[in-house]
Parts: C-alpha cells; sequence; structure tokens
C-alpha cells in the first residue's frame, strides 16, 4: 500500500480546501457548560474566606474539580494529606493570591467550562457511531460472524480487548482503541487524535499514535487517524516528522478516511 499517498491527500485537504469546516463535523468542540459546584461547599468557602482561615479555605477549595489558580505546587498540595499542614508559608502564599482574586472572580474561576481540548476524545467515537463511514456497526459476534465491511462498535475499552483477544493487540496502558473494521478481509486498528497546536503535549499525543505501529506480530494493520496543524505545510518538526514516517505508516485525516479504507 502507498501510504504516502493517503497522507499527502490529508495535506493537499488541509491546505486548499474547507479543512476546519469540514472537520467540525468530526470534532464539534462546543463548549460544556459550566462547571457546577454544590451550593452548600460555596456556602463554606465564602465563610472560610471571610474569616481568612487559610488552612480550611484550602482544604475545601483543592477538593473542587478546578483549582481557581494556576501553581505549580497545588498539585502536590492536592495528592499530599499532610503538605498544608506543613507548609504554612505557602499555604499563605496561595491563599494571599485568593483574597487579592476577590469571591467573586473566583466563583467564576471555580465554574468555568471544561477547556475544550479535554473534551475531543469521544468525539471521533460519536462520529463513528453515526455512521459516517456508511457500513455496519457491530458488536463482537455479529462482527465475527460476517466476512463483509464493518465497524466494531463499542467503548475504547471493549476495542482495546477484543483487538487484544483477537489481533494480537498488545498494550501496557489503560487506554483503549478509537478504532477496530475490516474492510476488503482486513481488519484495521485505528488512533484517533485532533492536534489542535503545536508543543509538548501535543507532540506526546502524536507519538502516542505512533506506538501503534510498534506492535509485534499484529493481525491488523495499524493506522494513525490524525487532524489538525500537522498537516500545516512548512518547516515545523511535526509536519516534517509526518511527512518521514508516512512513507511506511498509514496516517490520515479523519476526512480522508472512508476512501482509505475502501481502498484496501
Amino acid at each position: 500500500m502507498n501510504t504516502s499517498y493517503w497522507t499527502d491527500l490529508s495535506i493537499e485537504f488541509a491546505n486548499q480546501r474547507n479543512y476546519l469546516d469540514e472537520l467540525f463535523r468530526v470534532y464539534p468542540t462546543i463548549p460544556e457548560g459550566l462547571r457546577v459546584v454544590d451550593s452548600n461547599v460555596w456556602e463554606k468557602v465564602e465563610h472560610q474566606f471571610n474569616q481568612q482561615n487559610n488552612l480550611e479555605l484550602l482544604k475545601i477549595l483543592l477538593k473542587l474539580p478546578l483549582f481557581p489558580i494556576k501553581d505549580s505546587y497545588v498539585a502536590f498540595l492536592k495528592r499530599s494529606p499532610n503538605a498544608l499542614a506543613n507548609n504554612p508559608q505557602t499555604v499563605n502564599r496561595l491563599c494571599g493570591r485568593l483574597y487579592e482574586m476577590g469571591l467573586e472572580a473566583l466563583y467564576l474561576r471555580v465554574t468555568e467550562a471544561k477547556e475544550t481540548n479535554r473534551q475531543i476524545g469521544p468525539m471521533f467515537r460519536r462520529w463513528i457511531e453515526a455512521g459516517s463511514l456508511g457500513v455496519p456497526l457491530l458488536r463482537t459476534a455479529d462482527f465475527l460472524a460476517t466476512a463483509e465491511n464493518a465497524i466494531l462498535t463499542g467503548s475504547d475499552s471493549f476495542l482495546k480487548k477484543f483487538a487484544s483477544e483477537h489481533l494480537n493487540y498488545l498494550s501496557a496502558s489503560e487506554k483503549g482503541l478509537d478504532f477496530v473494521g475490516r474492510f476488503n478481509g482486513q481488519y484495521v486498528i485505528g488512533e484517533a487524535k485532533f492536534l489542535t497546536d503545536f508543543g509538548g503535549h501535543q507532540n506526546a499525543q502524536f507519538d502516542d499514535a505512533m506506538r501503534l505501529f510498534e506492535q509485534p506480530n499484529l493481525k491488523a494493520l495499524p493506522i494513525a487517524i490524525l487532524d489538525g496543524v500537522l498537516y500545516i505545510e512548512g518547516k515545523n518538526k511535526l509536519y516534517t516528522r509526518t511527512k518521514q514516517l508516512a512513507q511506511t505508516k498509514a496516517i490520515v485525516s479523519s476526512l480522508c478516511l472512508r476512501e482509505f479504507l475502501f481502498s484496501i
């Protein structure tokens, strides 16, 4: 298979057509509603804030899903039960910033909507489950009972379990797979990523997808279903790596996935 053809097609799509408009069908990154803080919990926050009881204020805030300020020491305080009592200067420093914010700004911060990039993981699965590829979505028994083109339906952990049991897929991580299908008699497994920007976390996402190609004795064709900034033409490292790896690895945009699968 000429894998680089499909990566080149993805690059062409991303640079010459309404790529982002079309990609919104796969990754409709609509912000979720605001986080909800229990009214009783917030009353306790207000009380401790007004009393300037630093230790008790932090104890409550550290239990919320979103701490109101970004600080490199917060994660340690959350995970170490004795850290608050043992580090009074750190406690006072953080609370000084909280009092400077004021209660209104503090409340707005702890109730902020989740960041979009933390929501995009399940979106590819929803797009697949909507029948976007035009083939049946089947559970395990029906999937194994037919030789026709089909997609295995289920959660990412369910897909991982199937691939482990039937396709020699090995994984030491808890993360599941995003795609398992069969086209023209060939099993296919895939990782889907939307790389929204350049940088450390996004590079790690790219590397995570590439690990799929390191599977030994895999009874399936591995594919990286990638979208985003990796297709921007230019002298950036991610684009260069993508072009190089595409010589031997199937890297394809979700928008070219259907044509790719039917070409197998």
